[in-house]
């Protein structure tokens, strides 16, 4: 399972190019051969997935209900944006305009390595979230996902 971790910026040229990062690409297992799937993340960023961890999410989508609601909703409006994308020989992954114009993405981009997956950012708009978490807030929330739940005495 790939670890990827860090940040890194790159300029994006004028035909939508970006260097992936060298870091980022020795993370990647070898059974994604430099593929991945990129969609709309769930802020205004890009998720990037490596082929074989896109085919855990297509898994975990396949078990989404086609026949409620909620359940297509949710799929029509995740994979509608999906692109296959491969870095190319100078290790520069073309990002699709319709999803950089989602994530405003302009001249550059931010890559931030989060475990099995990938989020790209515009650097101005990461800034301004960044901005808007302040530290006791940011500790509320990293307590809340990572504190270890309360033993139950049975009680």
């Amino acid at each position: 399972m790939p670890s990827f971790k860090g940040q890194y910026e790159h300029s994006v040229d004028a035909k939508g190019r970006v260097a992936f990062p060298a870091k980022l690409r020795k993370s990647l297992s070898p059974s994604a051969q430099e593929r991945f799937t990129m969609v709309r993340g769930q802020e205004p960023c890009l998720y990037l997935y490596p082929e074989d961890e896109w085919a855990k999410v297509e898994e975990k989508l396949s078990r989404i209900n086609n026949f409620t609601k909620k359940g297509r909703v949710a799929k029509r409006n995740f994979l509608r944006y999906a692109e296959d994308v491969s870095l190319d020989k100078q290790n520069r992954i073309a990002l699709p305009n319709d999803l950089t114009s989602y994530a405003k993405i302009d001249g550059k981009a931010v890559f931030l390595g989060m475990g099995d997956y990938i989020e790209v950012w515009d650097p101005s708009i990461l800034e301004k979230i960044d901005e808007s978490l302040d530290d006791e807030a940011y500790e509320e929330i990293f307590e809340q996902v990572m504190g270890d739940e309360p033993e139950d005495d049975g009680a």
